[in-house]
């Protein structure tokens, strides 16, 4: 029988991944001390960086610009928002002010006549209610004031054209009766007096009917007086009294009516008032939240309150906008140093995203923006730039940035902002003149954030150091890339560069003198003097080497004696690498 021999072979090793705990001590015993290694050597070469410990080499890099003709392009840019330049406002109609219960999602598109906003109406129509006992009031005590006028009237008429004329036509016939008792009685004292003559008559029958006649007599005079009061007097006096009842009854019935109408009106008001707590869409499109940029706590001051359920918004505040989508212009807000070089109808171009667009400046502000509590002195300006063109798939509220043509000039001489100093109000180049660099005055046009126009003082050819000796006292601004108008500048475009390596791009503007900032700039007290506490960590390990005179403080005096008396080359005392 063959026997077969087997081998047993060792089980294989665990792989790291297979070990459990590998990648956490790895981490703690490998990597973990290399980092700390770097920063502490990254540190300390920093900190000697502030304590100038390094020496400079003997020959210094020097950055070239040769000076050339070309075009210069004026712009500003700056970031905006975008925005409808024709909205329909949606405003609050609700006098007093009311809450939104219910509002439609921001940015919902919506048909004419749906509802967008509900405000709360239940205190207007408790005052519909209490308004509407008072109208019917003022309507009862209206009626009331027309019937008494009328009755009036009437009263006046009745005695005008009836009682007047009944007692005329009494006292008329009292009159008639009395006239013809006179005439009876005068011919029987006639017919007496002839038979008391013949002596058939009594005298006593002769005087009764001479008192007859008399009595007849003033019974017409009576009736005759009565008459004459009735025409003369009392006709006047009841006509009067009538007609002033009429007159005060019209006037109470005036005044009732214009409170029946006032109280009327007020209930119509705030049964409008109801109705406008439901707010249609006047249109159809897309709505927009009126919510104002900027209005939070640490942003621009708006006391507008948010839009949103539960807010409560004052009488003709703006609610919604349903901006119309087809006209569109964008907002931004400029810096009130570049403002002044707007005018209305400068050309614009747009980039929103990965689209490019014209334009072209339609408003500029007369008032600076409300700034934040962080930005108190910056005054920066609203400006409109209107898109040219019909725009069917642009949102409000989108970013873009907008650059604004402001002057272009064509072949000018031209040389990067950093090859200037400005020292008492006076500009300086230096220009090359074989080895030496000679310090020239001169004249600058306009300018932009990376060249500037030189009028006089530099020729064409000319050759300027890109880090001049000396610091300037002003501020040309900082280069910005990416412009629109006019080709892109490309890095290393600025000339030629000695002692730059073949292939490397020199270094784009003027570099800090050693790396050590300004003491002014770390003084947080603002005594002028830098102390241990306000120094930067790094800086703490160097501090007693730049405190020359041991006082416990480093002085401007004391930094600059530290620092490279030129803003280009290594730092002082770096060896060579």
């Amino acid at each position: 029988m063959a026997v077969v021999a087997e081998t047993l072979a060792p089980p294989p090793a665990p792989s790291p991944r297979a070990r459990p705990g590998f990648l956490s001590r790895f981490v703690r015993r490998v990597v973990i001390p290399i980092g700390v290694l770097s920063g502490v050597a990254y540190g300390g070469w920093w900190g000697a960086n502030y304590a100038g410990l390094f020496t400079k080499t003997e020959t210094e890099t020097r950055l070239l610009h040769k000076v050339t003709r070309g075009d210069l392009i004026i712009t500003v840019v700056e970031d905006g928002n975008l925005e409808s330049a024709s909205n329909i406002d949606i405003r609050c109609q609700v006098a007093g002010g009311a809450t939104i219960k219910k509002i439609v999602t921001d940015g919902t598109i919506v048909q004419q006549g749906d509802q967008l906003v509900e405000l709360d109406s239940a205190a207007i129509d408790e005052q519909i209610l209490t308004q509407r006992i008072q109208y019917e009031k003022a309507r009862a005590i209206r009626d009331q004031a027309v019937n008494d006028l009328a009755a009036a009237k009437i009263g006046l008429r009745e005695y005008v054209e009836g009682t007047y004329l009944k007692e005329l036509q009494t006292f008329e016939s009292q009159i008639t009766i009395a006239q013809e008792n006179l005439r009876s009685s005068q011919n029987t004292l006639d017919y007496t007096e002839r038979m008391f003559r013949k002596g058939y008559v009594t005298p006593l029958q002769h005087e009764a009917q001479q008192f007859a006649v008399k009595k007849a007599q003033l019974d017409l005079d009576l009736a005759e007086t009565a008459k004459k009061v009735l025409r003369e007097f009392t006709f006047e006096k009841m006509k009067n009294e009538l007609e002033t009842k009429v007159a005060t009854a019209e006037a109470k019935a005036k005044s009732e009516e214009a409170a029946f109408l006032l109280e009327e009106s007020k209930l119509k008001r705030l049964e409008t008032q109801k109705a406008n707590c439901i707010i249609f869409a006047p249109q159809s499109g897309m709505v927009v939240y009126a919510n104002e940029s900027g209005g939070s706590r640490f942003g621009g001051s708006s006391d507008r309150p948010r839009i949103e359920e539960g807010a409560t918004v004052r009488e003709s505040q703006v609610i919604l906008r349903v901006p119309d989508l087809s006209q569109m212009q964008v907002k931004v807000t400029v810096h009130e140093t570049k403002v002044e070089s707007l005018r209305r109808g400068m050309p614009a171009s747009i980039r929103i995203q990965n689209r490019k667009s014209t334009g072209y400046v339609t408003t500029i502000a007369n008032q600076p923006e409300s700034a934040s509590m962080f930005a108190a002195n910056v005054r920066e300006y609203a400006t409109y730039v209107r898109i040219d063109g019909v725009q069917t798939d642009l949102k409000p509220g989108m970013t873009c940035e907008v650059e604004i043509l402001i002057d272009e000039r064509k072949g000018v001489l031209t040389v990067p902002i950093q090859c200037v100093v400005e020292k008492a109000g006076k500009f300086y180049c230096w220009r090359l003149d074989g080895n030496e660099s000679i310090k020239t005055e001169v004249a600058l046009g306009v300018g932009d954030d990376r060249h500037v126009e030189v009028r006089s003082g530099l020729a064409e050819g000319d050759v300027v150091l890109q880090n001049p000796p000396e610091r300037s006292e002003g501020n040309f601004g900082v280069a910005r890339d990416g412009k629109q108008f006019g080709a892109p500048r490309k890095e290393g475009a600025a000339g030629p560069t000695e002692g730059t390596p073949p292939g490397e791009a020199p270094s784009g503007g003027a570099r800090s003198r050693g790396g050590m900032p300004s003491i002014s700039s770390l003084d947080k007290d603002g005594d002028k003097r830098l102390s241990r506490d306000e120094a930067p960590e790094p800086m703490k390990a160097f501090f007693d080497k730049l405190d020359a005179d041991a006082d416990g403080f480093v002085t401007e005096a004391e930094a600059a004696a530290r620092r490279p008396p030129s803003g280009g080359g290594p730092p002082p005392g770096a060896a060579s690498q």
